[in-house]
């Protein structure tokens, strides 16, 4: 899954770049639910005792 949030952050920040505003923009916004989605999965994860393996 972190390699999906690297590939968004990527593209929004191409996107901003050659100007489209509303690609680079709902490219930073997948990216930024995709990071609270891994973190809260990290958390779980904490407080149950599993290991998650990607």
């Amino acid at each position: 899954m972190l390699h999906w949030i690297l590939i968004f952050l990527l593209i929004a920040a191409v996107a901003s770049l050659l100007g489209f505003r509303g690609v680079a923009g709902a490219s930073a916004g997948i990216a930024k639910i995709l990071i609270f989605v891994v973190l809260i999965i990290i958390i779980i994860a904490l407080f149950t005792g599993v290991i998650v393996v990607a």
